[in-house]
């Protein structure tokens, strides 16, 4: 393991050591987390995946969550696609 250190800011910024820019793939603009292992002492920073669960959430239901649906809706839905799928055959 090798350590690498950086210094604090008085505005609490730091630079980011080239080599773990490169390990990470990080590129001006990419966004970076900090996990609290829960210890005192302990805090690992990683890339950002570029999207999280809610930016995915927003795009498949951009205008909130569906409203629920029955079991009996669920099985008349199908029954209606089925029946149309293979209606004439």
């Amino acid at each position: 393991m090798t350590t690498i250190r950086s210094k604090i800011t008085a505005q609490g910024q730091i630079s980011v050591p080239a080599p773990i820019r490169k390990k990470l793939g990080l590129t001006p603009g990419s966004v970076i987390e900090w996990e609290d292992e829960g210890d005192e002492a302990s805090v690992t920073v990683k890339k950002a995946t570029e999207y999280d669960l809610d930016d995915l959430h927003k795009n498949v239901f951009p205008d909130g969550p569906p409203k629920p649906i029955s079991i009996d809706e669920i099985d008349k839905a199908i029954d209606a696609y089925l029946r149309k799928k293979h209606a004439g055959r």
